[in-house]
């Protein structure tokens, strides 16, 4: 257990500073072009997962995200106290990535974002994001085990893109984007409704991943 849950916590952390800090740099960069900044973002994002899922995913599974750790739980793959640790483990590394991303890159540690990202537009898109992305892992772990790295990275590359809201589909990492006004970052006031739309997100692709991979 205390593998499972460093392995969590420092996939957090890397994934979620990765997030915010190539946020910042592409931010920085790109001279205004916000396109050619979520595009840096996006590469970053995605080359991350798979060097985190390829390390770590044969340690805890590399979660590194409560809707991910909920639904293994609600499939029995994973002890709900157990859950509940990788979720505490997912929250507070993460924050602490954010934290060292912002000390990297020389700006304040202790912000609030004032970014808003709200509407029915932004809420579709967190819960069409969730649910593939549940989709991409059940799918993938039952027929294609090795390809989840690449699958979850790749999914979330495409995310970034089709979805309104850019695809957070985590919500440990939209609480965590929430402390970073920045370019990655998410109003405090909105991150409630983004996390709803998430878990219910999460919750139907569960459903719908029983009834499509489950040996009967």
């Amino acid at each position: 257990m205390s593998q499972r849950l460093t392995a969590e916590a420092l996939g957090a952390f890397f994934l979620f500073a990765t997030v915010v800090g190539s946020g910042i740099m592409a931010e920085g960069l790109a001279g205004g072009n916000v396109a050619i900044a979520l595009l840096g973002n996006t590469l970053a994002t995605g080359a991350i997962l798979f060097v985190l899922i390829t390390m770590l995913g044969p340690i805890s599974g590399a979660h590194m995200n409560p809707a991910v750790s909920l639904v293994a739980a609600s499939r029995g793959e994973l002890p709900w106290g157990d859950a509940a640790a990788y979720i505490g483990a997912q929250l507070i590394f993460g924050i602490l990535g954010v934290w060292a991303a912002h000390l990297m890159l020389d700006l304040p540690l202790l912000q609030l974002s004032a970014k808003t990202r709200t509407g029915v537009g932004q809420w579709a898109g967190e819960f069409v994001a969730t649910f593939g992305l549940v989709l991409t892992v059940l799918g993938t772990v039952r027929h294609r085990p090795a390809w989840v790295p690449a699958s979850v990275a790749l999914y979330i590359t495409a995310g970034y893109w089709f979805t309104s809201s850019t695809s957070f589909a985590n919500p440990a990492i939209t609480v965590a984007r929430s402390l970073s006004d920045t370019f990655a970052g998410i109003a405090l006031a909105d991150v409630p409704m983004f996390v709803a739309s998430q878990l219910l997100g999460a919750a139907f692709g569960a459903v719908i991943a029983r009834q499509l991979f489950d040996r009967r």
